[in-house]
Protein backbone atom coordinates (compact mmCIF):
# COMPACT_ATOMS: atom_id res chain seq x y z
CA UNK A 1 0.00 0.00 0.00
CA UNK A 2 1.01 3.22 -1.13
CA UNK A 3 0.54 6.55 1.13
CA UNK A 4 -0.29 9.35 -0.22
CA UNK A 5 -1.24 12.89 0.82
CA UNK A 6 -4.84 14.69 0.94
CA UNK A 7 -5.77 15.96 -2.86
CA UNK A 8 -6.69 19.41 -1.96
CA UNK A 9 -8.78 19.14 -5.91
CA UNK A 10 -10.74 15.69 -4.18
CA UNK A 11 -14.62 16.52 -4.52
CA UNK A 12 -16.24 16.94 -1.17
CA UNK A 13 -19.83 15.88 -0.47
CA UNK A 14 -22.22 18.46 0.84
CA UNK A 15 -23.84 15.79 1.96
CA UNK A 16 -21.44 15.32 5.02
CA UNK A 17 -21.14 15.34 7.77
CA UNK A 18 -24.17 14.58 8.56
CA UNK A 19 -26.20 13.79 12.34
CA UNK A 20 -27.39 10.05 11.30
CA UNK A 21 -24.07 8.90 10.02
CA UNK A 22 -22.07 10.47 12.43
CA UNK A 23 -24.38 8.70 15.09
CA UNK A 24 -23.53 5.41 13.19
CA UNK A 25 -19.84 6.04 13.51
CA UNK A 26 -20.33 6.16 16.71
CA UNK A 27 -22.06 2.63 17.01
CA UNK A 28 -19.71 1.34 14.51
CA UNK A 29 -16.56 1.77 16.53
CA UNK A 30 -18.08 0.08 19.89
CA UNK A 31 -16.85 -2.57 18.00
CA UNK A 32 -13.22 -1.81 17.33
CA UNK A 33 -10.55 -4.17 18.24
CA UNK A 34 -7.85 -1.89 19.60
CA UNK A 35 -7.97 0.55 22.40
CA UNK A 36 -11.56 -0.51 23.64
CA UNK A 37 -10.99 0.71 27.03
CA UNK A 38 -10.43 4.87 25.31
CA UNK A 39 -13.68 6.74 24.08
CA UNK A 40 -13.01 8.00 20.62
CA UNK A 41 -14.22 11.64 19.53
CA UNK A 42 -16.16 11.83 15.97
CA UNK A 43 -15.93 15.45 14.28
CA UNK A 44 -17.71 16.04 11.58
CA UNK A 45 -15.91 18.29 9.07
CA UNK A 46 -16.31 19.53 5.48
CA UNK A 47 -17.13 16.30 3.37
CA UNK A 48 -16.52 13.52 5.53
CA UNK A 49 -15.46 12.78 9.23
CA UNK A 50 -12.33 13.23 11.55
CA UNK A 51 -11.88 10.76 14.53
CA UNK A 52 -9.44 11.71 17.72
CA UNK A 53 -9.05 9.76 20.65
CA UNK A 54 -6.83 9.77 23.68
CA UNK A 55 -3.80 8.17 23.31
CA UNK A 56 -3.18 5.48 26.18
CA UNK A 57 -0.31 3.99 24.44
CA UNK A 58 1.54 6.31 24.94
CA UNK A 59 3.35 5.33 21.70
CA UNK A 60 2.25 8.91 19.75
CA UNK A 61 1.86 11.03 22.78
CA UNK A 62 3.93 10.48 26.19
CA UNK A 63 1.56 12.60 27.77
CA UNK A 64 -1.61 10.63 26.76
CA UNK A 65 -3.54 13.54 24.91
CA UNK A 66 -5.71 13.66 22.53
CA UNK A 67 -4.52 12.17 18.86
CA UNK A 68 -5.60 11.65 15.14
CA UNK A 69 -6.51 8.60 14.49
CA UNK A 70 -8.57 8.57 11.08
CA UNK A 71 -10.02 10.70 9.00
CA UNK A 72 -12.50 9.64 6.45
CA UNK A 73 -13.88 11.67 3.07
CA UNK A 74 -16.47 11.25 0.81
CA UNK A 75 -15.89 12.06 -2.71
CA UNK A 76 -18.84 14.08 -3.90
CA UNK A 77 -17.71 13.06 -7.63
CA UNK A 78 -17.46 9.10 -7.49
CA UNK A 79 -19.16 8.26 -4.66
CA UNK A 80 -16.08 6.65 -3.28
CA UNK A 81 -15.43 6.91 0.64
CA UNK A 82 -11.32 8.07 0.92
CA UNK A 83 -9.84 6.17 4.44
CA UNK A 84 -6.81 8.63 5.47
CA UNK A 85 -4.05 7.54 8.72
CA UNK A 86 -2.41 9.97 10.38
CA UNK A 87 1.26 10.30 9.74
CA UNK A 88 2.34 11.58 13.00
CA UNK A 89 5.90 11.86 12.17
CA UNK A 90 4.96 14.16 9.53
CA UNK A 91 1.79 15.72 10.90
CA UNK A 92 -0.09 14.98 7.67
CA UNK A 93 -3.11 12.82 6.13
CA UNK A 94 -2.10 9.77 4.38
CA UNK A 95 -4.40 7.57 2.34
CA UNK A 96 -4.54 4.28 3.54
CA UNK A 97 -7.72 3.50 1.04
CA UNK A 98 -11.03 4.26 -1.18
CA UNK A 99 -14.10 2.30 -0.29
CA UNK A 100 -17.20 2.37 -2.07
CA UNK A 101 -19.84 2.25 0.94
CA UNK A 102 -19.16 3.55 4.74
CA UNK A 103 -20.06 0.44 6.02
CA UNK A 104 -16.52 -0.98 4.51
CA UNK A 105 -14.58 1.82 5.70
CA UNK A 106 -16.08 1.16 9.38
CA UNK A 107 -15.23 -2.54 8.74
CA UNK A 108 -11.62 -1.71 8.21
CA UNK A 109 -10.96 0.67 10.44
CA UNK A 110 -12.57 -1.14 13.56
CA UNK A 111 -10.15 -4.51 12.48
CA UNK A 112 -7.40 -2.37 11.71
CA UNK A 113 -4.96 -5.22 10.74
CA UNK A 114 -1.59 -3.58 10.51
CA UNK A 115 -2.59 -1.10 13.74
CA UNK A 116 -2.49 1.83 11.33
CA UNK A 117 -5.26 3.96 12.87
CA UNK A 118 -5.31 2.91 16.77
CA UNK A 119 -1.63 3.23 17.76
Amino acid sequence: MQAAAIDPAMHMSEAHPNEFDLHRIERALQERQRYRYVTPTIIGISGGYRIQAPCCSRNIDPDGGIVDVALMLLDGRTGEWRLFFKDHVKQSWELYSVFARLKDVLDELNADPGRTFWQ
